[in-house]
C-alpha cells in the first residue's frame, strides 16, 4: 500500500516558525466578551493585521525568500500582488540584501502601492480585469533572470501563513473551530494544516465575499471553477480561481465555505473599530463579518478567528465606514 504525503505537512509549517522567530512578529491575541457573548463561544482573535507590513503575507514571502540560494538572491525576486503581498516580498527582499519587482494592479489601494516602493520595490502595473497577472510576473522573471515568489502557489509561502494558526493553538490551546479569511487559498490551506495536524477534530471555515466565491463554488463542483473578476471592497481576495495546489490541499482539509456581503464587511469594519479598538481592512474583517452575521453557523467551545490584515488607509477607511447603514 502507497501513502500520499501532502505538499505541506504541519513539521514544514514548524520549519518556517523556526525560520521567521525573532523576524517575523509573534501577533497578539484579542479577546472581547461582547464577541464571546454575540458567538455563544470563546472567541479568540489573532491579530495579523499587527504583523509587519500590516498583513500575514509577511511569514509566507519571508520564509520563501529566505531558502533561496545566494545566486538567486543576487539577481532579485519577483512577484504579483493587489498589495499585501507585494510589501511583504518587498521588506523580506530589502531583510535579506536583495531587490524585488513586483506587479500590481492599476487600481491597487494607494496605500499599498505607497508601502510597496516605500520598501525598496520597482513596481510594474497591469489592469486586473482584462491583463494577466501570473504572465506578466513569469515574463519579467525570464527576462530578467528573476526568482519568483508567488502570493500563494508555493509550499514554502503557505507553510509561512501556516504559523499564524500556530503560535494561536501554542498560545490558547486546542480549538474547536478555526474561521480565516479565503483569497487564493494560502492562509487558510496553511492553516488547516497547521491546526489539524496539531488536533484532527479542529473544524476550519473558510470566508469568501460574496462576489469572489470562487473556492465555494470550486468545492461543491469537485475542481477548480472560474468566476468573473470579482468586484468587491475586500481586493485582497478578490481572484477569480483557486489556486491549484491550495486547492489541493482545502478539498481536503476544509469543513466550509460562507459568504459575507460588502456592506456585512463594512459593518465589521465598524465593530472592529469602535467595539475592539483595532483597524482592519476589508478582507481581514471578513472572518468577523461572518461571526457578527451568524453566517459561520452555530459555535460552541474555542473558535480562533484570523484578522489577516489592516492595510487601508485613512481615506478609504473614512469612506467605507463613515456612515453606518
Amino acid at each position: 500500500m502507497t501513502t500520499t504525503t501532502p505538499p505541506v505537512t504541519l513539521d514544514d509549517v514548524r520549519s518556517a516558525a523556526a525560520r521567521l522567530r525573532g523576524v517575523a512578529h509573534r501577533t497578539p491575541v484579542l479577546r472581547s466578551r461582547t464577541l464571546d457573548a454575540l458567538a455563544g463561544a470563546e472567541i479568540l482573535l489573532k491579530c495579523e493585521n499587527q504583523q509587519r507590513v500590516g498583513a500575514f503575507k509577511f511569514r509566507g514571502a519571508y520564509n520563501a525568500a529566505s531558502r533561496l540560494t545566494p545566486e538567486q538572491l543576487s539577481r532579485g525576486i519577483a512577484a504579483y500582488s493587489s498589495g499585501n503581498h507585494a510589501q511583504a516580498v518587498a521588506l523580506a527582499a530589502r531583510e535579506l540584501g536583495t531587490t524585488a519587482v513586483i506587479v500590481m494592479p492599476e487600481d491597487a489601494p494607494p496605500s499599498k502601492r505607497a508601502a510597496t516602493a516605500g520598501y525598496g520595490a520597482e513596481i510594474v502595473t497591469y489592469d486586473r480585469y482584462t491583463g494577466d497577472r501570473v504572465a506578466v510576473a513569469e515574463a519579467l522573471a525570464a527576462e530578467r533572470g528573476l526568482s519568483l515568489i508567488p502570493p500563494y502557489e508555493h509550499p514554502h509561502v503557505i507553510a509561512g501563513q501556516g504559523t499564524a494558526a500556530l503560535e494561536l493553538v501554542e498560545e490558547t490551546g486546542p480549538l474547536d473551530t478555526l474561521i480565516a479569511p479565503v483569497g487564493g487559498g494560502g492562509l487558510i490551506a496553511g492553516s488547516a494544516t497547521a491546526v489539524k495536524g496539531l488536533h484532527a477534530g479542529t473544524r476550519v471555515i473558510g470566508v469568501e465575499p460574496e462576489a469572489g466565491d470562487d473556492t465555494k463554488r470550486s468545492l461543491e463542483a469537485g475542481r477548480r471553477v472560474t468566476v468573473p473578476v470579482p468586484r468587491t471592497i475586500a481586493d485582497g481576495q478578490a481572484l477569480h480561481t483557486p489556486g491549484e495546489l491550495t486547492f489541493s490541499l482545502n478539498r481536503r482539509l476544509l469543513d466550509g465555505i460562507v459568504l459575507v456581503g460588502d456592506d456585512e464587511i463594512r459593518d465589521a469594519m465598524r465593530f472592529a473599530f469602535e467595539r475592539l479598538k483595532t483597524v482592519l481592512e476589508p478582507s481581514g474583517a471578513t472572518p468577523l463579518a461572518a461571526l457578527l452575521t451568524g453566517r459561520a453557523g452555530p459555535l460552541t467551545g474555542r473558535v480562533g478567528v484570523i484578522l489577516s490584515g489592516g492595510n487601508v488607509d485613512a481615506e478609504r477607511f473614512a469612506r467605507l465606514c463613515g456612515t453606518p447603514r
